[in-house]
């Protein structure tokens, strides 16, 4: 599996992330399974969030890493926060809504580094943009919890080209990745500036539901055409297409079978010519480029 840089100062990432957002569904065993049949691949990088699982998906990914002790310095954590809605886990939220005051940033992390039983944050990442973000206050949590060594990296989900440029501004040391939503099924990215502010910046950009929740709409033909010559599967096909593009593209893969994750770490392998990744991009747009 292929390691490089999110960004020129930021963490070096397994190129496709295993996410751990299905994992409430499954059992311990299995939890402990998708992780080491990952590392097996190659994959080193989790994906997490504070939220995940109501709240529960940290706490058990922990007690895989207390299990296996040594399993901590081989792998990269990652996690978000600023979501809050009701839940028995949090009697005190009444309304779902975002919070990136200072004073929950902190405690969010100081959680996550509980339940996951570690002292340090490979990368925290601002789950969902704030309409009340203060970017004096965010970036003097970042500030405490870097310093503290408890977040090693920041970056931003979900969050606007203009979000990203206003927080960054803000922030002495940098933003190294924005997760979006982007695939085959979403193809907006490319179009909307997304893709081009990080080429612009040298990031590398995560992507969330990269298979679009197992949902893809693929046209038949030319899926059964291209994934023949290339001796792929649909999906890989589909993952393909992303790390294809030149910003680098960390796809996060959700799955709670092994052996998905086993077929998804071979895409790395395929390199896509550049008229079959537009003839990909044709059919999902459902005409010719102008």
């Amino acid at each position: 599996m292929e390691r490089r840089p999110i960004h020129p100062q930021g963490p070096t990432f397994s190129r496709i992330i295993a996410g751990a957002w299905r994992w409430h569904n499954v059992s311990q065993e299995t939890v402990e399974r998708l992780a080491l049949v990952a590392l097996e691949e190659g994959i080193t990088s989790f994906d997490h969030a504070d939220i995940y699982g109501d709240h529960g998906n940290e706490i058990v990914f922990g007690k895989t890493l207390i299990k296996n002790p040594s399993l901590r310095n081989k792998i990269e954590l990652i996690t978000k926060c600023d979501i809050r809605f009701p839940s028995a886990q949090r009697p005190a939220t009444r309304i779902k809504h975002y919070d990136t005051s200072k004073a929950h940033l902190v405690w969010s992390v100081e959680n996550s580094l509980k339940n996951f039983h570690t002292d340090r944050l490979d990368l925290l990442l601002i789950h969902r943009p704030d309409p009340l973000l203060d970017p004096h206050e965010v970036g003097e949590a970042f500030e405490q919890l870097k310093k503290e060594g408890k977040v090693l990296h920041f970056g931003v989900s979900n969050f606007t080209t203009g979000q990203f440029r206003m927080l960054q501004k803000h922030l002495p040391f940098p933003l190294v990745t924005n997760q979006i939503e982007i695939s085959l099924s979403r193809i907006e990215p490319l179009f909307n500036g997304d893709l081009d502010l990080m080429l612009e910046m040298g990031i590398s950009p995560m992507a969330w539901s990269p298979l679009a929740g197992g949902q893809l709409d693929v046209d038949e033909r030319t899926m059964f055409s291209l994934a023949g010559k290339y001796h792929a599967s649909y999906t890989q096909m589909a993952i393909a297409w992303l790390l294809r593009h030149p910003s680098k593209i960390f796809p996060v893969i959700g799955t709670t079978q092994p052996e998905r994750i086993r077929e998804i770490a071979k895409s790395i392998n395929i390199q896509l010519e550049r008229q079959d990744w537009f003839e990909m991009l044709r059919w999902v747009m459902g005409k010719d480029l102008p």
